[in-house]
């Protein structure tokens, strides 16, 4: 990762902003530390072993240690549940978790690298979280669909890492066809719907650590209806977040007879958006892959009755962050006793960094030798 590789460079003096990305200097003639691995974040699973990774390079002897929460942890050696590896790497032998108490090893994470001049250098904070799968907070609802319509079902369950969903029909994996749109948030959509998809459906979400079966809703299918109905949409686009690269599904799915059109558009600041990336998944959500931050604005859905002006909108705002990323950062300085030295560092970021220094790993503040201007110097 860019970020990190910028983190790695030797030093003492730390700089660190909000989302755990810091780059390091050294002021004066002490031997150098720098990290050739930190930690990074990481999903546990209860009763498994965890390692964290840290490995170090400087002038020995080099003496490592860890924090959880910014506490100092009780490590050992050998057999016990948790240990410091001969290259500071941390092993947890077995990840603890109290069912029905707050007792966990998850948390935050750091190493604390001390050479024998008294340098220290602290890594970045990983985050280590536990694999859960919690009851659904949204079950699929029954519904009543005329054939030829669209039929709409969704589920909802907040796993970590987030579960992967499926669908059941009458007990038996549902097999997908071209009338069949499954969004991976849980959403299954049926267009054109026949007799033949009533039923029983019901969602499966599954990860590292459970597999859980959601209630089931059933789905009627009544005569066809050849009286005219104006264009409604079942469900559009939410407000979303996310971060650079990652897939935006804005979703909307209408119904009407005739069937209607549905149609997007996109603007921030009054600017229209461009259409890389952007693709449209069945009969009208929207996909946006590889995510910029130019992607972010607002989506409307349009639904449209054919050979008319008749429509229906909905729209949702889409907000896309990018992590914070150094584009000046500091430099090892060698100044006499006395003398006067300036560090300096910039990152840019959505929303936009916040900065904070830190001496030997520990938190610097402003006082009548330092001064900290804007932040950053």
């Amino acid at each position: 990762m860019k970020t990190q590789q910028k983190c790695n460079r030797k030093g003492a003096l730390c700089l660190r902003s909000n989302i755990d990305v810091c780059a390091l200097a050294a002021v004066g003639g002490a031997s150098e530390l720098h990290f050739l691995k930190e930690p990074s974040d990481v999903i546990a699973v209860r009763d498994r072993p965890l390692l964290l990774d840290c490995e170090v390079e400087g002038e020995g002897p080099v003496s490592v240690a860890w924090r959880r929460n910014g506490v100092a942890m009780e490590t050992g050696r050998g057999g016990d549940r948790v240990s410091v590896l001969a290259n500071g790497t941390l092993l947890i032998r077995k990840f603890y978790k109290r069912r029905h108490e707050n007792e966990t090893d998850a948390g935050e994470y750091e190493c604390v690298a001390t050479n024998r001049h008294g340098l220290t250098l602290v890594s970045r904070r990983a985050r280590v979280r536990l694999a859960s799968l919690p009851k659904f907070s949204s079950q699929p609802q029954s519904v009543v669909v005329n054939e030829g319509g669209v039929a709409r079902l969704s589920c909802r369950i907040n796993g970590v890492p987030e579960a992967n969903i499926t669908w059941e029909w009458n007990r038996r994996p549902l097999i997908l066809s071209r009338r069949y749109t499954l969004l991976p948030v849980g959403i299954l959509q049926i267009a054109a719907v026949s007799r033949t998809d009533a039923g029983l459906f019901r969602c499966v979400a599954s990860n590292i650590a459970n597999t859980r079966f959601s209630d089931e809703a059933q789905l009627s299918v009544t005569g066809n209806s050849h009286s005219y109905q104006d264009p409604v949409i079942l469900s559009g686009p939410q407000n979303l977040t996310i971060t650079v690269h990652q897939t935006a599904i804005l979703e909307c799915v209408a119904t009407g007879n005739p069937r209607p059109i549905v149609s997007w558009s996109a603007s921030v600041n009054g600017r229209s958006i461009g259409v890389e990336g952007v693709q449209v998944l069945g009969s009208g959500n929207l996909i946006i892959s590889d995510a910029s931050v130019d992607h972010s604005g607002v989506y409307v859905c349009s639904a449209n009755r054919p050979g008319s002006r008749t429509r229906r909108t909905a729209l949702g705002r889409l907000q896309v962050q990018a992590p914070p990323e150094f584009t000046q950062w500091p430099q090892s300085l060698s100044r006499p006793p006395g003398g006067s030295a300036v560090l300096t560092c910039t990152a840019a970021g959505v929303p936009e960094p916040s900065l904070t220094w830190l001496k030997n790993g520990r938190l610097l503040k402003a006082n009548a030798n330092v001064r900290i201007s804007n932040n950053n110097t």
